[in-house]
């Protein structure tokens, strides 16, 4: 009886539908979707956390996406006030992971390592200049009813020291233009300890600043789009000190505007 009891089983096993067999399979989680997308870009001056480092400038850029992993290559040679021997061209590689920590009602939070590999080809290190700083950098994404806030803490190895900053950004739709008005802000602090190589006594450098902006994108074809940005940058209380040397003012860290116009496009 056992032996004919195990025979019906198996036999009603091997003639299940294949729609019955499906249902009983565990469901296979779908990949994610792989992108990457080239971005070309122009802008009237080149302002970084408050200082300006050159005018007009290009600055391509290539990013690749993968789920929740993020990596690129941003780049930027000045088109006018370069510096001979300074860090221009600029060629950064940066990435990060995107770990989501809550999704509840119109509520997320995420958390996201990553890192920021600053890169000076030309760069001479008898002058003090640094060829290459590696800055990795912890920060969270908390979107509230279409508000994203992100704090972020960075340190440089080369430079030694940290930077803190906090930036909110909104989109604002424009329905009559097909368009949204993307609004962004940011504020932060820096300092730094050992901003010159081989120098002695080490040059430190530490300050403030703040950045406002708006952009407004254009779809241009399903997987191409241009953008124009505005945006206006001022630093504050940033100095310069080696040893016992009184403070010296960075002179570059003053209020700038700039406008940026980029094409991105997927691969």
């Amino acid at each position: 009886m056992k032996r004919l009891l195990s025979s019906l089983l198996l036999l009603a096993g091997s003639t299940l539908s294949p729609l019955a067999a499906a249902e009983t399979a565990p469901a296979v989680a779908p990949l994610p979707e792989m992108t990457w997308t080239v971005t070309p870009a122009v802008t009237s001056q080149y302002l970084f956390r408050g200082v300006r480092l050159a005018g007009a400038s290009l600055q391509p850029a290539v990013d690749f996406a993968y789920g929740p992993l993020a990596l690129g290559l941003w780049s930027s040679v000045a088109l006018e006030d370069h510096a001979s021997g300074d860090g221009d061209p600029e060629i950064d590689f940066y990435g990060s992971y995107t770990i989501p920590l809550l999704r509840w009602s119109r509520v997320e939070a995420e958390l996201v390592p990553g890192f920021q590999l600053y890169t000076y080809p030309d760069a001479e290190r008898s002058r003090g200049y640094y060829r290459a700083t590696l800055e990795p950098s912890v920060g969270a994404n908390l979107i509230i009813a279409g508000v994203k806030l992100t704090p972020k803490a960075y340190y440089d190895f080369m430079l030694k020291g940290a930077t803190f900053e906090c930036a909110a950004a909104v989109a604002v739709p424009l329905p009559a233009l097909g368009t949204e008005l993307e609004l962004s802000a940011s504020i932060g602090t820096f300092r730094w300890k050992d901003i010159a190589a081989d120098v002695d006594p080490a040059v430190k450098n530490w300050g403030d600043y703040w950045t406002v902006g708006a952009a407004v994108p254009y779809q241009v074809t399903a997987n191409s789009s241009v953008k124009l940005t505005v945006l206006y940058s001022e630093g504050r209380n940033n100095f310069f000190k080696q040893g016992t040397s009184p403070r010296e003012e960075n002179e570059s860290a003053v209020g700038r505007a700039a406008v940026t116009l980029s094409y991105a496009i997927d691969l």
